[in-house]
């Protein structure tokens, strides 16, 4: 292997093992806390949020207007992360100066910020899927999106199940519907409902929405684009038997 296939295989390795730990008891607390601030926000808020999340998940699987890039081939697997990295920048930046300017604006501005981000999340993780080589336009790619965005964004019980579809994703695709009206998006929103970006709620409590917006956009762009990288590093080290061995 050469010097940087050693220090991927390294991360997966690790990202691997925290995937599969148990919660942990800060884990538990987190979780914990952040429902209760989902509590405070009225209930017309968590219906909206509800709305969008839905509108997102038919989007993706349904909609064209995030297959408008061509997956790359011929590149080596440092050429595509070091795209992948590129793309994780502009997208984390970009988050955290809309996360500013919304946080700032108060309740209403707070709001908009959600499906905002979702947007740019979701665009992010199609570039990230193209940058790695897998075509878009086959609808199990993009379920494929949604389990890393679950995966990102939920509590250590939920992110066990999910890694699992993922690194048994030739088994798990298999018994995906052929037919792509046929899946069942509105249980997978439901499932992971309660978790996405409770963080990103708090941007609407007055006072600290600013502050919330900046830092948590552009850790939450970090997060994912971590998680959607050893994701695709994990196929990758499936598909070419020879690397990361």
């Amino acid at each position: 292997m050469t010097p940087y296939e050693e220090a991927v295989q390294t991360e997966l390795t690790r990202w691997q093992r925290a995937m599969q730990k148990p919660p942990s008891t800060f884990g538990r607390l987190s979780t914990a806390v952040q429902r209760r601030i989902n509590r405070i926000i009225p209930r017309r808020i968590h219906q909206l949020i509800t709305a969008t999340i839905k509108q997102m998940t038919r989007a993706v699987l349904f909609g064209a207007e995030f297959l408008n890039r061509l997956p790359e081939t011929g590149l080596t697997l440092p050429q595509r992360e070091a795209a992948v990295v590129d793309r994780i920048n502009f997208y984390r930046k970009a988050g955290a100066a809309e996360g500013g300017v919304t946080g700032a604006g108060g309740l209403l501005l707070g709001l908009a910020d959600f499906p905002l981000l979702l947007g740019l999340k979701m665009k992010l993780l199609f570039e990230i899927a193209a940058l790695y080589g897998h075509s878009v336009s086959d609808y199990r790619e993009r379920v494929y999106i949604l389990y890393i965005f679950q995966l990102a964004f939920s509590s250590q019980e939920r992110r066990q199940v999910v890694y699992r579809y993922l690194a048994d994703w030739p088994e798990h695709s298999r018994q995906l519907p052929d037919d792509i009206n046929q899946f069942d998006w509105l249980t997978f929103q439901q499932e992971y409902r309660d978790y996405i970006d409770l963080v990103k709620m708090a941007q609407l409590v007055p006072g600290i929405g600013a502050a919330v917006g900046i830092v948590a956009n552009y850790q939450l762009v970090s997060q994912l684009g971590r998680t959607a990288m050893n994701a695709y590093r994990m196929r990758w080290a499936a598909e070419n038997e020879s690397l990361l061995t």
